[in-house]
């Protein structure tokens, strides 16, 4: 055998040895998952859950019309809710997502006004943005605020919020629901208290 015939043949060794290795193999195990918890959410989101430590999502009212019906994952504890259940009477609505950096200071604002006493309840919907970031980073601010994931991007619809962020709204006791203009931004419990009356 020549010496090219012998180099051919290591060649076409090494190629066949190398499509062997790489051949996905029927009956070898399945890749490894990351563990999940009892409702089937990542162990990870489950420890930002518990970092971030927010206050339940209030639940059982009626609510606004506008909402009824509309889903979303409450970020303290990954069920889902009629996000109308949870706001029954007056109540504030904020949009706020993890990029957003305007958000960050109104969110802090909103969690010191919700912690007031006489404070209406405050909702902060996530948009925009991943659920674990989003757990993340309110752990990071030190807000505890009631929130919920919109992923679908239905309750912002619903309101015809604007793609801006953030993007607040004031619920009425009848129900209604009205964009919050002046101040966009809330800097401070005064100016949330002078909305919210």
């Amino acid at each position: 055998m020549s010496r090219g015939a012998r180099w051919a043949l290591v060649a076409l060794v090494l190629v066949v040895a190398g499509v062997v290795a790489l051949w996905p193999r029927g009956g070898s195990e399945p890749p490894a998952e990351r563990p999940h918890t009892q409702a089937g959410a990542p162990a990870d989101l489950l420890m930002a859950r518990n970092q971030a430590a927010l206050r339940p999502c209030p639940q059982g009212a009626e609510g606004p019309s506008a909402l009824r019906g509309l889903k979303a994952t409450c970020l303290g504890d990954g069920q889902q809710l009629d996000v109308a259940s949870a706001l029954g009477g007056k109540a504030l609505v904020n949009f706020w997502a993890t990029w957003c950096v305007p958000c960050q200071g109104e969110l802090r604002v909103l969690d010191e006004y919700a912690q007031q006493p006489g404070a209406v309840p405050v909702l902060a919907v996530q948009v925009e943005s991943k659920e674990a970031d989003g757990l993340e980073l309110l752990a990071k601010l030190g807000v505890h605020l009631p929130a919920v994931i919109d992923e679908a991007d239905g309750v912002r619809k619903a309101v015809k919020a604007p793609r801006t962020l953030p993007a607040s709204f004031l619920v009425g006791a009848d129900g209604s629901v009205a964009q919050v203009l002046k101040p966009l931004v809330f800097e401070s419990v005064e100016q949330v208290r002078g909305v919210v009356g």
